[in-house]
């Protein structure tokens, strides 16, 4: 996959929606085609955990059904770390289940600097990918 392109208003959806949930793990799914991303669906975290999270699974259902209706797919799994890094924790990678998508994590460990990264999660490799975020 060469980079991950994010229109700058969806990057806004990402952090307004991280603001508002702070200190819990915000998530999400964000869908498109090729590598360029075309919609964010803010998920639910069930677990309301500021150190993990888990996604609605009927609401996970709907999107995914949602976007092959409109001919994209998930490109990426999408949550925040309130004050953590934004790189993939132990759980991060242990629980990282789907198949051929990336993980984005933003980081707002530093609240004037946010920092969001996208990573590949295989049999408990990471590798960080190139993201464009659109002005």
């Amino acid at each position: 996959m060469s980079a991950l392109v994010i229109p700058g208003s969806i990057y806004r959806e990402l952090l307004d929606q991280a603001h508002k949930q702070a200190p819990i793990e915000a998530c999400g799914i964000l869908g498109g085609r090729g590598d360029r991303v075309e919609v964010f669906h803010p998920m639910t975290n069930t677990d309301h955990s500021a150190d993990h999270f888990l996604m609605e699974p009927a609401e996970q259902f709907r999107v995914v059904k949602s976007l092959r209706a409109a001919g994209q797919r998930v490109l990426a799994i999408h949550h925040s770390h309130p004050a953590s890094p934004s790189r993939p924790s132990a759980e991060d990678i242990r629980l990282a289940l789907t198949p051929d998508v990336l993980y984005t994590i933003l980081s707002l460990q530093r609240a004037e600097a946010p920092v969001l990264k996208a990573f590949s999660l295989d049999s408990g490799v990471v590798t960080e990918h190139s993201l464009i975020i659109e002005a």
